[in-house]
């Protein structure tokens, strides 16, 4: 009698996911609503930063570009598409930008909230 050697193979489902635990997405949870909102703000700041051109208060006439600054530690400031500066930036945050700008000696401070600027594409 001849010994035969038989290999038995598992069949292993794979759906091409990876971490799949196959249950569905409850989309209305506090987890997922507060996941979506950092996918927001992250996409928001990532394209004030990046120079993407945005109007302010649905404003017509004024678009604005943010140029970073040139040395290390220093923010940018803010310039409008047709002229000039319009102010320099102290902080950049998450949500909110704050800036100042000079209007005859006096010191005007500016915050921007990025919720509500319109950025065009």
């Amino acid at each position: 009698m001849n010994k035969v050697n038989i290999n038995v193979i598992k069949e292993v489902k794979v759906d091409g996911r990876n971490n799949n635990t196959g249950r569905p997405v409850n989309k209305k949870s506090s987890r997922q609503i507060r996941l979506r909102k950092q996918r927001l703000y992250n996409k928001l700041h990532s394209q004030f930063i990046h120079g993407v051109k945005f109007k302010v208060n649905n404003d017509s006439a004024g678009e604005y570009v943010y140029v970073c600054g040139d040395k290390v530690n220093k923010h940018g400031y803010i310039t409008s598409v047709v002229g000039g500066h319009v102010c320099n930036i102290d902080y950049i945050g998450r949500t909110k930008v704050k800036g100042y700008s000079f209007v005859l000696g006096k010191r005007v401070n500016v915050t921007i909230n990025l919720k509500t600027v319109k950025f065009i594409k």
